[in-house]
């Protein structure tokens, strides 16, 4: 298994944590959108295609696929398809679950267990974007599951890691808020205030395929964004 967390930096402020022909990994950064919305501000997608288009100074149009989205106040690994040839097949591997990802939660208040399993049914409201969990099945409702461990206990605080077995809309927010473990910064399920720059303590930390081409395992590792908290979660 190759496992990449070199960081390249260039003048879009774009952390490429791995490329190649068919694939390209970034770190995204707090309060990025992965792909165009309503609010009609750039969109990562776009981003990388123009670092695309000036790395290999590309006239017209750049192929870029998205395979999946972290949400905006979110930051960590999100992977990019660079052909047709490979979009199909990662679209495949992340609906059927066939990757691995773990992310990190920074939460105020410890879980009942030290690790433990959470399934609940999730509801999604559009007009509130936010997800409410049940602890049993409901109309509309889709299954959500995780698993967690307490990795780290600082001052005021509970690092948690979490390998998530669904892709639920705000999974790990609404079901950690169910616990009340409420992610840091997190106003919209529950945090008592918000953080400086609008984000919260979530991130996406690691993200283990199968290449689409050439069929190798393969391992990336994000680091979380540089403030104190994340700092002291990161430091030995």
């Amino acid at each position: 298994m190759s496992i990449t967390n070199s960081l390249h930096s260039n003048p879009s402020n774009l952390q490429v944590l791995y490329e190649d022909n068919h694939l390209i990994v970034v770190n995204k950064r707090v309060g990025d959108i992965v792909q165009g919305d309503k609010t009609g501000d750039d969109p990562l997608s776009e981003v990388v295609k123009q670092y695309l288009k000036e790395k290999y100074n590309k006239p017209g149009n750049v192929y870029l696929g998205v395979v999946h989205r972290l949400d905006r106040p979110t930051s960590g690994i999100v992977l990019f398809a660079k052909t047709s040839k490979a979009l199909p097949r990662l679209n495949k591997m992340f609906a059927e679950g066939e990757t691995k990802k773990v992310y990190w939660a920074v939460v105020k208040n410890a879980p009942p267990q030290e690790s433990g399993t959470l399934v609940h049914w999730l509801v999604r409201n559009p007009k509130q974007n936010k997800s409410y969990a049940h602890e049993k099945e409901v109309p509309n409702s889709k299954k959500a599951e995780l698993d967690y461990k307490i990795i780290k206990k600082l001052d005021n605080y509970f690092l948690l890691e979490i390998d998530l077995k669904t892709g639920r809309h705000h999974q790990i927010r609404a079901q950690l808020a169910a616990i009340g473990c409420t992610i840091k910064g997190d106003l919209k399920y529950g945090a008592d205030r918000s953080n400086k720059d609008g984000g919260i303590h979530l991130h996406a930390r690691s993200l283990v395929i199968v290449h689409p081409v050439q069929k190798e395992p393969m391992s990336f590792l994000a680091p979380p964004p540089e403030d104190p908290v994340w700092s002291a979660c990161a430091s030995e």
